[in-house]
């Protein structure tokens, strides 16, 4: 008699549907927003300082002034750049409060001003004969030059039309708190010393920011996932900090398998907890999609 091809990869006899795929390696791997061209922009300060140091007191002030503010104008154009993608990475995000970018190119306009400022100062016999042209129009085009090159700060909040302000702050700072936990677990987990442990942390880590991603698309889910968020996530960092002073004295197997089963039960148990949620939210759709229909009926509009 013919029999029927199944087994463990086979689609009729996948019984996986309930159970946590693994993740891949790079599965919520981010590029590092701020890269070398961004991270380029601290080398001008240097060369300005050095230039400075035998220029006289009002020359050496200038110098440092102006690479104090390329220096400052550098961090905030890196800080910008990792708000950017954190706000691109979300469905729902507010603009920023401080516009980093904005003030970055400020800064940088000013830096440019101040170096070429100080070299007209140094080149004109008298404090009378120096000439502000050259120093504005050198600050206007550093200045012009570094929006074109990163842009502006988002502008404008992105997909909070109908959602509670109140609501969502609420959730901004319960997620803050539970981010501030994950990276305790993440300082924590590095006195271990074991690669391997910390890239097994990092996958819990993106299932719960999952979590925390369902949270603030939608408020509603907070009152189910509270829980997970402060409580469980605050065991999770106490048993890592054990274990990492744990293991970093003895280097306990055992300690180290017990470790990684905590992570397992985590891990299936807040990838469930999003899983739910997400159903919720599809059931609440597919009532408002009733609700709709049943009133267009009322109304006298048939759908064929």
């Amino acid at each position: 008699m013919a029999k029927r091809f199944g087994g463990k990869y086979s689609p009729q006899d996948d019984t996986s549907g309930d159970t946590l795929q693994p993740r891949g390696q790079f599965d919520g791997a981010r590029v590092e927003p701020a890269g070398a061209r961004a991270n380029v922009l601290f080398i001008p300060a240097i060369p300005v300082v050095f230039l400075s140091l035998n220029d006289g007191a009002i020359g050496m002030t200038i110098g440092l002034i102006a690479a104090g503010l390329l220096t400052a104008a550098a961090f905030l154009l890196r800080e910008g750049l990792r708000a950017e993608a954190a706000f691109n990475a979300r469905k729902t995000a507010r603009r920023p409060a401080f516009p980093r970018k904005i003030f970055a190119s400020l800064l940088t306009g000013l830096g440019a001003g101040l170096a070429s400022y100080r070299t007209e100062f140094l080149n004109a016999e008298a404090a009378s004969q120096v000439s502000l042209l050259a120093p504005v129009l050198f600050g206007v085009a550093a200045t012009v030059l570094h929006s074109a090159s990163f842009g502006f700060d988002p502008m404008k909040d992105k997909g909070m039309e109908g959602i509670d302000t109140f609501q969502q702050d609420r959730v901004a700072r319960v997620v803050e708190d539970a981010e501030n936990r994950l990276s305790e677990m993440t300082d924590a987990i590095k006195r271990a010393g074991d690669r391997r442990i910390e890239a097994r942390l990092e996958r819990f880590q993106d299932t719960a920011r999952d979590l925390f991603r369902t949270v603030e698309e939608d408020p509603r889910d907070l009152a189910g996932a509270r829980k997970y968020m402060t409580v469980y996530l605050q065991g999770a960092r106490d048993a890592t900090v054990k274990f990492a002073d744990v293991y970093a004295r003895t280097r306990d197997a055992q300690a180290m398998t017990d470790y990684i089963a905590l992570l397992d039960d985590l891990e299936q148990n807040f990838a469930a907890r999003t899983r739910k949620m997400l159903l919720d939210d599809r059931s609440d759709l597919t009532v408002e999609i009733d609700v709709l229909r049943e009133r267009l009926q009322r109304e006298g509009v048939r759908l064929d």
